[in-house]
Protein backbone atom coordinates (compact mmCIF):
# COMPACT_ATOMS: atom_id res chain seq x y z
CA UNK A 1 0.00 0.00 0.00
CA UNK A 2 1.26 3.43 -0.64
CA UNK A 3 0.96 6.96 1.43
CA UNK A 4 -1.71 7.89 -1.84
CA UNK A 5 -3.88 5.03 -1.17
CA UNK A 6 -4.15 5.92 2.83
CA UNK A 7 -6.80 8.78 1.89
CA UNK A 8 -9.20 6.84 0.12
CA UNK A 9 -9.13 3.39 2.79
CA UNK A 10 -8.92 5.52 5.62
CA UNK A 11 -11.86 7.96 5.08
CA UNK A 12 -14.10 4.52 3.83
CA UNK A 13 -13.17 1.95 6.52
CA UNK A 14 -11.57 4.18 9.14
CA UNK A 15 -8.94 3.89 11.79
CA UNK A 16 -9.44 0.06 12.26
CA UNK A 17 -5.75 -1.07 12.37
CA UNK A 18 -3.67 0.50 15.72
CA UNK A 19 -0.47 0.30 14.01
CA UNK A 20 -0.93 2.41 11.15
CA UNK A 21 -3.74 4.51 13.42
CA UNK A 22 -0.38 5.52 15.71
CA UNK A 23 1.97 5.56 12.54
CA UNK A 24 -0.17 8.29 10.51
CA UNK A 25 -2.39 10.00 12.90
CA UNK A 26 -1.51 11.78 16.56
CA UNK A 27 -4.56 11.62 18.85
CA UNK A 28 -8.74 11.83 17.97
CA UNK A 29 -9.35 12.63 14.09
CA UNK A 30 -7.33 11.94 10.51
CA UNK A 31 -6.32 14.90 8.61
CA UNK A 32 -7.57 12.90 5.60
CA UNK A 33 -10.59 12.46 6.20
CA UNK A 34 -12.60 15.95 7.18
CA UNK A 35 -15.83 16.55 6.10
CA UNK A 36 -16.67 19.28 3.35
CA UNK A 37 -16.67 23.11 3.84
CA UNK A 38 -20.11 24.12 2.58
CA UNK A 39 -20.34 27.72 1.94
CA UNK A 40 -23.60 29.76 1.54
CA UNK A 41 -24.18 31.00 -1.57
CA UNK A 42 -24.53 34.78 -0.12
CA UNK A 43 -20.90 34.10 0.93
CA UNK A 44 -19.65 32.28 -2.33
CA UNK A 45 -16.97 33.69 -4.28
CA UNK A 46 -17.88 32.49 -7.76
CA UNK A 47 -14.08 33.17 -8.85
CA UNK A 48 -13.16 29.91 -7.03
CA UNK A 49 -15.32 27.93 -9.09
CA UNK A 50 -14.28 27.08 -12.47
CA UNK A 51 -16.68 29.01 -14.92
CA UNK A 52 -17.47 25.98 -16.68
CA UNK A 53 -19.23 24.50 -13.84
CA UNK A 54 -20.28 27.64 -12.44
CA UNK A 55 -24.03 28.38 -14.16
CA UNK A 56 -24.94 24.40 -13.13
CA UNK A 57 -23.87 24.92 -9.19
CA UNK A 58 -25.74 28.44 -8.62
CA UNK A 59 -29.10 27.25 -10.81
CA UNK A 60 -32.25 26.71 -8.46
CA UNK A 61 -34.49 24.89 -11.08
CA UNK A 62 -34.93 21.20 -11.07
CA UNK A 63 -31.26 19.72 -11.87
CA UNK A 64 -33.06 16.39 -13.38
CA UNK A 65 -34.92 18.83 -15.65
CA UNK A 66 -31.96 20.24 -16.71
CA UNK A 67 -29.42 17.69 -17.37
CA UNK A 68 -32.66 15.64 -19.32
CA UNK A 69 -32.80 19.06 -21.83
CA UNK A 70 -28.94 19.07 -22.13
CA UNK A 71 -28.56 15.21 -22.38
CA UNK A 72 -28.30 14.20 -26.24
CA UNK A 73 -29.40 10.79 -25.22
CA UNK A 74 -30.83 8.43 -22.33
CA UNK A 75 -31.18 10.03 -18.87
CA UNK A 76 -31.46 7.47 -16.17
CA UNK A 77 -30.70 7.54 -12.22
CA UNK A 78 -28.19 4.60 -10.96
CA UNK A 79 -28.78 3.36 -7.51
CA UNK A 80 -26.14 3.29 -5.69
CA UNK A 81 -26.90 2.74 -2.42
CA UNK A 82 -29.86 2.86 -0.03
CA UNK A 83 -29.77 2.46 3.85
CA UNK A 84 -30.48 3.54 7.28
CA UNK A 85 -26.69 4.95 8.61
CA UNK A 86 -26.13 8.12 11.11
CA UNK A 87 -24.96 10.63 8.50
CA UNK A 88 -22.14 12.77 8.32
CA UNK A 89 -22.21 15.25 11.44
CA UNK A 90 -22.45 18.51 8.98
CA UNK A 91 -25.48 16.93 7.40
CA UNK A 92 -26.85 15.95 10.72
CA UNK A 93 -26.49 19.10 12.19
CA UNK A 94 -28.18 21.31 9.12
CA UNK A 95 -30.94 18.83 9.17
CA UNK A 96 -31.40 19.46 13.08
CA UNK A 97 -30.82 15.89 14.11
CA UNK A 98 -29.21 14.73 17.39
CA UNK A 99 -25.22 13.16 16.63
CA UNK A 100 -26.09 10.07 17.10
CA UNK A 101 -29.57 10.05 15.05
CA UNK A 102 -30.15 7.51 12.04
CA UNK A 103 -31.31 8.52 8.66
CA UNK A 104 -32.06 7.10 5.55
CA UNK A 105 -28.88 7.82 2.83
CA UNK A 106 -29.66 7.00 -0.87
CA UNK A 107 -26.73 7.50 -3.06
CA UNK A 108 -27.17 7.54 -6.77
CA UNK A 109 -25.94 8.77 -9.69
CA UNK A 110 -27.28 10.50 -12.96
CA UNK A 111 -26.39 9.29 -16.25
CA UNK A 112 -26.47 10.54 -19.55
CA UNK A 113 -25.68 7.73 -22.57
CA UNK A 114 -24.29 5.82 -19.41
CA UNK A 115 -21.83 8.11 -18.07
CA UNK A 116 -22.29 9.38 -14.94
CA UNK A 117 -22.68 13.47 -14.56
CA UNK A 118 -24.08 13.81 -10.76
CA UNK A 119 -23.19 11.82 -8.06
CA UNK A 120 -26.32 12.61 -5.91
CA UNK A 121 -26.61 11.92 -1.78
CA UNK A 122 -29.78 12.20 -0.18
CA UNK A 123 -30.53 12.19 3.64
CA UNK A 124 -33.86 11.59 5.25
CA UNK A 125 -34.46 12.19 8.80
CA UNK A 126 -36.78 8.90 10.23
CA UNK A 127 -39.66 12.06 10.98
CA UNK A 128 -39.63 13.09 7.33
CA UNK A 129 -40.69 9.82 6.18
CA UNK A 130 -44.54 9.58 7.31
CA UNK A 131 -47.83 10.13 5.51
CA UNK A 132 -47.43 11.17 2.10
CA UNK A 133 -43.58 11.58 2.80
CA UNK A 134 -42.99 7.52 2.71
CA UNK A 135 -43.19 7.30 -0.87
CA UNK A 136 -39.51 9.17 -0.35
CA UNK A 137 -37.94 5.47 1.07
CA UNK A 138 -39.66 3.44 -1.53
CA UNK A 139 -38.28 5.92 -5.14
CA UNK A 140 -35.95 3.01 -6.58
CA UNK A 141 -34.52 4.28 -9.41
CA UNK A 142 -37.13 6.90 -9.82
CA UNK A 143 -35.95 10.44 -10.05
CA UNK A 144 -36.17 12.30 -6.69
CA UNK A 145 -35.94 15.85 -8.16
CA UNK A 146 -38.57 14.95 -10.80
CA UNK A 147 -40.79 14.23 -7.46
CA UNK A 148 -39.55 17.61 -5.63
CA UNK A 149 -40.21 19.83 -7.54
CA UNK A 150 -43.98 18.22 -8.94
CA UNK A 151 -44.68 18.61 -4.93
CA UNK A 152 -46.79 21.89 -4.49
CA UNK A 153 -45.90 21.33 -0.70
CA UNK A 154 -42.02 21.81 -1.39
CA UNK A 155 -40.12 24.62 -0.32
CA UNK A 156 -35.80 24.78 -0.85
CA UNK A 157 -33.80 26.51 1.50
CA UNK A 158 -30.36 28.25 0.38
CA UNK A 159 -28.12 26.65 -1.65
CA UNK A 160 -24.18 25.94 0.52
CA UNK A 161 -21.72 25.12 -1.92
CA UNK A 162 -18.22 23.39 -1.85
CA UNK A 163 -15.12 22.64 -3.39
CA UNK A 164 -14.10 18.69 -2.62
CA UNK A 165 -10.18 17.56 -2.98
CA UNK A 166 -9.52 13.80 -2.02
CA UNK A 167 -8.61 14.68 1.29
CA UNK A 168 -12.18 15.26 1.42
CA UNK A 169 -14.01 12.06 2.89
CA UNK A 170 -17.15 12.79 0.78
CA UNK A 171 -14.71 12.75 -2.41
CA UNK A 172 -13.35 9.52 -1.56
CA UNK A 173 -17.27 8.53 -1.35
CA UNK A 174 -17.62 9.40 -4.87
CA UNK A 175 -14.64 8.53 -6.46
CA UNK A 176 -14.98 4.58 -5.42
CA UNK A 177 -18.05 4.98 -8.25
CA UNK A 178 -15.81 5.99 -10.47
CA UNK A 179 -13.66 4.86 -13.39
CA UNK A 180 -10.95 8.22 -12.56
CA UNK A 181 -10.30 10.45 -9.33
CA UNK A 182 -10.59 14.16 -10.40
CA UNK A 183 -8.36 16.35 -8.71
CA UNK A 184 -11.09 18.17 -7.36
CA UNK A 185 -15.03 18.52 -7.55
CA UNK A 186 -17.34 20.73 -7.15
CA UNK A 187 -20.71 20.51 -5.31
CA UNK A 188 -23.91 21.97 -3.90
CA UNK A 189 -26.72 20.75 -1.40
CA UNK A 190 -29.70 22.25 0.12
CA UNK A 191 -32.40 21.56 2.53
CA UNK A 192 -35.77 20.81 0.60
CA UNK A 193 -38.60 20.38 2.70
CA UNK A 194 -42.08 18.25 1.92
CA UNK A 195 -44.88 19.35 4.34
CA UNK A 196 -42.90 21.31 6.22
CA UNK A 197 -40.61 18.09 6.98
CA UNK A 198 -36.65 17.92 5.73
CA UNK A 199 -34.83 16.57 3.72
CA UNK A 200 -31.24 17.21 2.97
CA UNK A 201 -29.81 16.71 -0.74
CA UNK A 202 -26.30 17.19 -1.90
CA UNK A 203 -25.33 17.06 -5.59
CA UNK A 204 -22.11 16.78 -6.72
CA UNK A 205 -21.08 17.73 -10.50
CA UNK A 206 -18.04 15.41 -12.02
CA UNK A 207 -16.05 17.31 -14.40
CA UNK A 208 -17.67 15.66 -17.82
CA UNK A 209 -20.59 18.19 -17.00
CA UNK A 210 -17.95 20.95 -17.47
CA UNK A 211 -17.99 20.47 -21.40
CA UNK A 212 -22.02 21.11 -21.46
CA UNK A 213 -24.25 24.48 -21.08
CA UNK A 214 -27.74 24.36 -20.35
Amino acid sequence: MSNNDLPVLFCLQGWDNVAMKSNYVAGRGSPYCPEPVWVPKTRFVRSQAPSAILHWLLDRASLTKRIIGTCDGTFRVHVLSQHWTRPMSNEAQILGMSMNGHALVRQVQLLCKDVPWVYARTVIPRGTLTGRQRRLAHLKSRSLGAMLFADPSMRRGELQLARLTARDKLHAIVVQHLDQSPAEMWGRRSVFTLANKPLLVSEIFLPVMEGHQF
